[in-house]
């Protein structure tokens, strides 16, 4: 049309005219662009269709692009490729929560029939901190794990958290010696409370009304629970409260003074249960003894037979075991996906050992225990 249009050629209307004016347009012909090629009208920037000239320069833009493989053309991913990182880390998840709970089942059996037999819990705690201990050195030196990096800053840091859990392992092996499994777990369940107590009026914390109303079902079950127990023993329930106490503390050290130090859950642990070792040997040596010691094995051993050595060697390995596992979900889950699988595992040691002790349990008894455990879970909710 344009040029149709500059072909139009304009001159004067009687040929008398003396001037003779002729004005014209020439055509204009505009060069042809051979890769010039219409763009598609759409609502996307992404073109719908590709044209063979600028395939070769696709290929090079997807090659230099940050997106991955199993990406779109538009770095979208699949439904299905999102969807397997999820559904993978979802059970292995779940596999760890198995686990530490299991684990941490079969530990809180052989440790009451070790403590029946033997009723030392300072050897009874040390052997459990030497065998984790142990476990992990020789899991370093064959490389089945890799071994962590650290410094004297590492070591000072840490000191104030192994202080803490020495306390409060040996707190609740002491309960443990004294008083039924369940009771020992359902007066830990209380823990929460500690927590919240020790951080508002020790560290100057404040927490919604929430997290303060749902400490009165943790108190009252625990007080509940711990009138009605028949087999109450005040050395039981104050090693209990300890623990509970001992624990939080070794929270809130951890958090403070353990920021900025790049160590996985499984190294941390193995860390703390060397430290924690060497902090408890001197007193675990002063409190008992090993005259007192080698005495009371050779009591136990007589009475329950060769089966004891297993019984200890168990009770060590998994105590290990199922504090390492939950160190290393701790890696893979939030804070407040932890603290529900604590009080879930609370719930499965106190009904296996009252099944396989035979632990006499009161209607009452057993309302304060799923109030307490309530409490802890209304408090986990609140807390987040």
């Amino acid at each position: 049309m344009l040029a149709a249009a500059a072909s139009v050629k304009f001159s004067p209307a009687s040929a008398g005219t003396s001037s003779t004016t002729k004005l014209a347009f020439k055509p204009v012909h505009l060069p042809f662009l051979p890769n010039a090629v219409p763009r598609p009208l759409s609502l996307s920037a992404r073109p719908l269709y590709r044209q063979e000239p600028f395939l070769a320069a696709a290929r090079n833009d997807r090659a230099a692009s940050t997106a991955p493989p199993a990406a779109t053309a538009d770095g979208a991913r699949p439904v299905e490729t999102a969807a397997a990182p999820e559904a993978a880390k979802s059970a292995k998840i779940g596999v760890y929560f198995a686990t530490w709970w299991a684990l941490n089942v079969i530990f809180n059996i052989y440790n009451k029939k070790v403590l029946n037999a033997f009723p030392y819990p300072w050897l009874t705690s040390t052997l459990s901190l030497a065998a984790g201990s142990a476990i992990m050195l020789v899991s370093w030196a064959t490389r089945i794990a890799e071994a962590p990096q650290t410094d004297l800053d590492f070591w000072k840091a840490l000191s104030p958290v192994a202080i803490a859990h020495t306390i409060g392992h040996v707190a609740a092996t002491v309960s443990m010696a004294k008083v039924a499994v369940s009771f020992t777990h359902i007066i830990k369940s209380a823990e929460p409370a500690f927590s919240v107590l020790v951080s508002r009026f020790f560290l100057g914390e404040h927490f919604p009304l929430p997290v303060y109303f749902s400490l009165l079902p943790i108190i009252g079950g625990c007080a509940l629970a711990a009138v009605t127990e028949l087999n109450f023993n005040m050395i039981g329930f104050l090693g209990a409260m300890i623990s509970n106490l001992a624990f939080v503390f070794r929270n809130i050290f951890s958090k403070k003074g353990m920021k900025g130090k790049s160590v996985s859950g499984m190294n941390y642990y193995a860390c703390l249960s060397m430290l924690s070792l060497v902090i408890l040997l001197p007193f675990a040596f002063a409190m008992e003894g090993p005259k007192v010691w080698a005495a009371g094995w050779q009591n136990a051993v007589a009475e329950i037979g060769p089966n004891f050595v297993w019984w200890v060697a168990a009770q060590s390995v998994f105590y290990h075991l199922y504090n390492q596992v939950s160190y290393m979900s701790l890696d893979e889950i939030s804070p407040l996906t932890f603290s529900v699988g604590n009080t879930m595992k609370r719930i499965s040691v106190i009904v296996a050992s009252i099944i396989i002790f035979r632990t006499p349990v009161q209607p009452v008894n057993a309302l304060g225990a799923a109030i307490a455990i309530l409490g802890t879970f209304i408090y986990s909710q609140a807390k987040q």
